[in-house]
């Protein structure tokens, strides 16, 4: 018979046998280990022979001794070679100079041949350094005795040329030395530079010397091998490229006229043809060396744009070259050098909008300069009401690169129709690609190859070219998982484009001079259409949704801006506040649920500024335009009671109640005032308590506003004897209190109670605590203990609360002279002793509270 199983019952017959050898391997492996470490214990070793004293322990390994010993011999041979090179080279002869220099280099030099053949390669390496720094010394010894009036920096130049090429040489013949080729890396750092500053009719700047060091650098990079060497390539690419692009742009920004711009010019774009080239070459690094080649490249042809364009214009010439770069991106450059060069491009954009924004905050928060002199008289101009000089000059190139930065983003924010392809269908989804086998690397190999991870990835495999440079660089990041996706970042765009016309058409009044009628009327226009577009832009996307969010936030902040503005005169205070009111007001009607409660609060704000002008300007005085002030919270709370318990109500009633703070500190130096807002207050939170779903709080608080209007009235009217108005209020509100609790057993007792005893008892408080005779003290403190005993034995929270509260602060009144006595007859090291007492106290029970911790984890864990 045919015992043979199915595939698949087969295949899960040699899964399990292959765990279970996995399984026997492990085990086997941690018996290995565990028996390693038991012979290797000090406590199982075989006992040594007795010995009178017992060697002690070593502390080091034999490695770290020979390593340790090998650096300090090399050193010291090194400071001998320095010390016979500095000092006692005079003493001989030009025979037994050149004698022992040559002896003992070529012995420091060849002897690593010998001891690399018997295995020594640390010793080797300790004394081919050593050769190398007395080829250095050679070399010095060489220009003062055979070619002293040459040139210092010329010969330094040709010397370590000369060493670079004799190290990369001694390198490559004895491979397993790891100093030589690094040190030749470094060395040859030097040539070029030193040349430069060599003087000959032959010499290079000192930019160019360093741009072409770094490009030679680059190259090395490229193709050599060894991570070591590529590593010190880079580095010393980096020191030499940077401080070329340095010098370079320096040069650039102070030029005086476009032909001496030229030079950078040139230069400044060479350096990112070098860092463009090397990001290619290194997709690792790709971002930020495209991202250096893109501002070089902007920034030299930019210098020739500022030497010649007037002063004040040079940031736009930027602007546009960064432009130029992100048109130049459609080109078909490499995948991987898109995101880097788009950063570059923006890095530009984001410098130019930081020097327009002083203006902008100009205009946009200067006019708060008016809330110090309200009503002093119609400026001469926006610029004058904006208060003095203005931070940037000239003012014209401002809104250009607003405007300019507004169509990168409008355009950013588009995407081209046929970048909508199949393959981007889910905008992210890599589910829908087709998948790709190890090995795989469909067309021909190379710099510009289709493969996946090749230097010249565009598109990713089975999509399509987007055809758009911002399309493939959203593409790059979206496929690298790094970035955002294609739809917020439209988004983003389309906000930023709406927010720097905003900007634009904000500055537009103080760079064109306008007169004070003519700015106020243009930014309040412009906070009108921007309200409006929040409302009747749809955002059913996230683009719209982005747009709409901008221009609501743009136009309330346009909208404070104007009203601060129009605080100059009273006509344009009353005119502007009357249209903003109106505005709001209509666009929260037509605003959907996500933005009707912002514009309905701001209606609501700008509404009590307009009903204060109102009242200013009939020339009432403060304390009594206070009281009309709370017309605005009265009608909020009718229609409030009209909308229920509509989203937008408890928003906007809270927002009325801020009329309320306004008015105190209008009535401020007018205590009847106070006292009259106080209680006109409590009846408007009397009023909305009436409706079930504002009970709770508008009713404590109706409360509390009645008792302090109380108080304030006593203490205005200078009542002595608070007890012979507050006992009157107090005892009918308990009478009523008593029969709601017969009716309600449910109320609460600070709703039944608490008013009418708050208002004697806090009153007889104040005034006990001003008193300095015994009875109003001993009587108020006889009823608070009268209280609290009744509160206890009713079990009545509210009678407990207070009458325990007002108790303890009326006996500690009786009791603050003795105790200031006493404090002030304590020395003064007491309080600190006391305090570093209960400190450690508290930290003692932390730590036995951690120690018991432990301790039960400890028995937790000894569990099974």
């Amino acid at each position: 018979m045919d015992n043979v199983p199915p595939p698949a019952e087969e295949l899960a017959t040699i899964d399990r046998e292959l765990r279970q050898l996995d399984a026997r391997r492990a085990q086997l492996l941690a018996r290995r280990a565990w028996l390693l470490n038991v012979l290797r214990s000090p406590a199982l070793a075989p006992p040594a022979p007795a010995r009178p004293f017992a060697a002690p322990s070593a502390e080091t390994s034999p490695p770290s001794v020979q390593n340790l010993l090998l650096t300090l011999g090399g050193i010291l041979l090194a400071v001998a070679a320095i010390a016979f090179t500095l000092v006692s080279w005079g003493s001989m002869g030009i025979g037994g100079r050149s004698a022992v220099l040559f002896t003992v280099t070529a012995a420091a030099l060849g002897t690593p041949v010998v001891l690399l053949r018997r295995g020594l390669a640390s010793t080797a390496e300790s004394l081919a350094a050593l050769g190398l720094l007395l080829m250095v010394l050679d070399a010095y010894a060489l220009h003062r005795v055979a070619l002293p009036d040459t040139d210092g920096p010329g010969y330094a130049a040709v010397a370590s040329a000369a060493l670079a090429g004799l190290w990369t040489a001694y390198g490559l013949s004895l491979p397993r030395l790891r100093t030589p080729l690094p040190v030749a890396v470094l060395t040859a750092q030097l040539p070029l530079p030193l040349w430069s500053l060599a003087a000959g009719p032959l010499d290079v700047p000192l930019e160019w010397a360093l741009l072409l060091t770094a490009a030679l650098d680059v190259v090395l990079v490229v193709r050599t091998k060894p991570a070591v060497l590529r590593g010190f390539a880079g580095a010393g690419a980096v020191l030499t490229g940077g401080w070329a692009l340095v010098i370079g742009g320096w040069q650039s920004l102070t030029a005086a006229t476009a032909f001496a711009a030229a030079g950078p010019a040139v230069l400044l774009v060479a350096a990112a043809a070098v860092a463009l080239f090397t990001a290619w070459r290194l997709p690792s690094w790709a971002v930020a060396l495209s991202a250096v080649a893109g501002l070089a490249a902007v920034a030299g042809i930019g210098g020739v744009i500022r030497a010649t364009v007037p002063d004040g214009w040079a940031m736009t010439g930027y602007l546009l070259c960064a432009i130029a770069l992100l048109v130049s991106l459609r080109a078909p450059l490499p995948r991987h050098l898109l995101p880097g060069l788009t950063a570059a491009s923006a890095a530009v954009h984001a410098a130019a909008l930081l020097s327009a924004l002083p203006l902008v905050a100009v205009a946009l928060a200067g006019p708060a300069r008016a809330l110090t002199d309200i009503w002093s008289g119609s400026p001469a101009g926006v610029r004058e009401a904006l208060g003095g000089p203005l931070p940037v000059q000239p003012l014209t190139p401002v809104p250009i690169i607003l405007l300019v930065a507004a169509a990168v983003a409008a355009v950013a924010s588009f995407r081209p129709a046929r970048a909508a392809s199949a393959a981007h269908a889910g905008d992210g989804d890599e589910s829908a690609r087709p998948p790709v086998t190890p090995g795989d690397a469909g067309p021909a190999a190379g710099p510009w190859s289709d493969a996946p991870g090749a230097p010249g990835d565009r598109t990713a495999p089975g999509s399509e070219p987007d055809g758009s440079a911002w399309g493939q660089t959203w593409d790059a990041a979206r496929s690298a998982k790094a970035g955002p996706s294609r739809e917020s970042l439209r988004a983003g765009a389309a906000a930023g484009a709406l927010a720097l016309v905003w900007a634009a058409l904000l500055v537009v009044p103080a760079v064109a001079g306008f007169g004070y009628a003519a700015g106020v009327a243009w930014q309040l226009a412009l906070s009108v259409g921007l309200l409006a577009l929040a409302v009747l832009r749809p955002g059913a996307d996230a683009r719209g949704a982005a747009v709409a969010i901008t221009a609501l936030v743009c136009g309330l902040g346009g909208a404070v801006s104007v009203g601060l503005l129009a605080l100059a005169t009273e006509p344009a205070t009353l005119t502007v506040l009357g249209v903003l009111v109106v505005g709001l007001a209509g666009a929260a009607l037509r605003a959907g649920r996500s933005v009707q409660t912002v514009l309905a609060c701001a209606a609501v704000l700008f509404t009590i500024g307009l009903v204060w002008a109102s009242v200013a300007a009939g020339g009432l005085p403060s304390h009594r335009s206070a009281v009309a002030l709370l017309v605005v919270p009265a009608a909020v709370g009718l229609l409030g009671a009209r909308l229920g318990r509509h989203p937008v109500a408890l928003p906007v009633e809270i927002t009325s109640a801020s009329a309320g703070f306004v008015a105190l500190g209008l009535a401020a130096g007018d205590r009847p005032s106070i006292a009259l807002v106080l209680a006109l207050c409590g009846v408007i939170a009397a009023g909305a308590a009436v409706r079930a779903e504002r009970r709770p709080a508008a009713g404590y608080l109706a409360a509390t506003l009645f008792v302090l209007a109380t108080w304030v009235r006593l203490a205005a009217s200078e009542v002595e004897a608070p007890e012979a108005y507050t006992l009157a209020v107090t005892v009918p509100a308990l009478v009523v209190g008593v029969l709601r609790r017969r009716r309600d057993p449910q109320a609460s007792s600070w709703t039944a109670y608490g008013p009418g005893l708050a208002a004697t008892l806090v009153p007889s408080l104040v005034a006990a605590w001003g008193d300095e005779h015994w009875l109003r003290p001993l009587v108020l403190g006889g009823a608070a203990l009268g209280v609290t005993l009744l509160g206890a034995r009713l079990r009545l929270q509210a009678l407990l609360v207070l009458g325990g509260t007002v108790l303890a602060l009326d006996a500690l009144h009786e009791l603050a002279p003795y105790v200031v006595q006493v404090v002030g007859a304590l020395p003064r090291w007491l309080p600190p002793a006391l305090a570093g007492v209960l400190l450690l106290a508290v930290g003692a029970t932390y730590e036995q509270r951690l120690r018991d911790a432990r301790r039960l984890r400890d028995t937790l864990g000894r569990m099974h």
